[in-house]
């Protein structure tokens, strides 16, 4: 039996851009044109770029999509470190619209840690984003220097795993294996599209599995502590039009058990100067795949 798949209605291209020593994937739908503002896609941790294919797809006009895969995840290599740093990702994003927008601000889209990372961006480089849609990049919980000392250690504990082989991720069997992966951690993913995806999330290896596409040295916790007052400094820099989309599920609850709330992170977008919120019903955090037609709305309605 042939399996059922998505099929996609605006087929992209693979680029390759050397970025930082890295040759850097980037998914391109449409072609720049004059007047024809980028609109780039920055995916979550442990995803991948062809995750926006759904929201591509559901757009009514004809943009020009960026869409990177992070260094360690997808087709952008790792380059051999052992461990992930978060400034890494503001800077290959700068480099990256170097090379594709060097004099024209970018509507910039980031998801989950993507989300994160273009919260911060803008906040460095407001001058290069002309409008920003944050979904659900929440950030994490505020820290207090006291607890340096543990989150050293634990970044340290975390190599020595990572080196003897104790951070591997799951291999399946079959490519079916990781679309059930897929269906079971977002129920409301359909079998043809989790059949699409997990050919895209992962990759066969040598032996005949399929693993996920993301790096193993991304399971290691960060060496720094959160800065909230950073944080918080760097939203009031944010000079552009911003759009905070939330999925009607609260997947805060879910995570940090209390320990970092919705309305911690409502109070945290007040510091925004000009914010708009919107929720996004029937959709969990993947809020990409489960109401493609409905977040491509709001990014085209936000941007024109």
């Amino acid at each position: 039996m042939i399996p059922r798949m998505y099929q996609v209605k605006r087929p992209c291209r693979s680029e390759f851009v050397p970025i930082r020593n890295l040759q850097y994937h980037v998914q391109v739908w449409g072609d720049p044109a004059p007047g024809k503002i980028p609109l780039v896609l920055v995916h979550g941790w442990m995803d991948v770029a062809a995750s926006y294919q759904f929201v591509v797809d559901a757009l009514s006009h004809d943009h020009y999509v960026l869409a990177p895969d992070w260094r360690g995840y997808g087709r952008t290599d790792a380059g051999g470190v052992d461990n992930f740093w978060f400034p890494d990702y503001l800077a290959d994003l700068d480099f990256l619209l170097d090379h594709y927008a060097p004099s024209t601000p970018v509507n910039l889209v980031g998801h989950s840690l993507g989300g994160n990372v273009v919260m911060i961006y803008g906040g460095v480089r407001p001058e290069r984003v002309r409008r920003l849609i944050n979904l659900e990049g929440f950030g994490l919980p505020a820290t207090s220097p006291d607890q340096a000392s543990a989150r050293y250690a634990k970044w340290m504990d975390d190599l020595k795993q990572l080196h003897r082989g104790e951070l591997d991720l799951r291999a399946y069997d079959a490519v079916s294996g990781v679309a059930r992966r897929l269906m079971k951690t977002n129920p409301r993913l359909g079998q043809d599209k989790a059949n699409w995806l997990a050919q895209h999330w992962a990759g066969q290896k040598q032996d005949g599995r399929w693993s996920i596409l993301g790096h193993t040295a991304h399971k290691v916790a960060g060496a720094h502590l959160y800065q909230l007052e950073e944080v918080l400094a760097l939203y009031r820099r944010l000079s552009m039009p911003v759009l905070s989309v939330e999925a009607s599920d609260n997947s805060m609850d879910l995570w940090w058990k209390g320990k970092y709330t919705l309305d911690e992170y409502h109070q945290r977008l007040l510091h925004v100067p000009n914010v708009e919120t919107a929720v996004i019903q029937d959709a969990g955090h993947m809020m990409h795949h489960d109401q493609p037609e409905v977040l491509a709305r709001l990014i085209e309605r936000f941007i024109a």
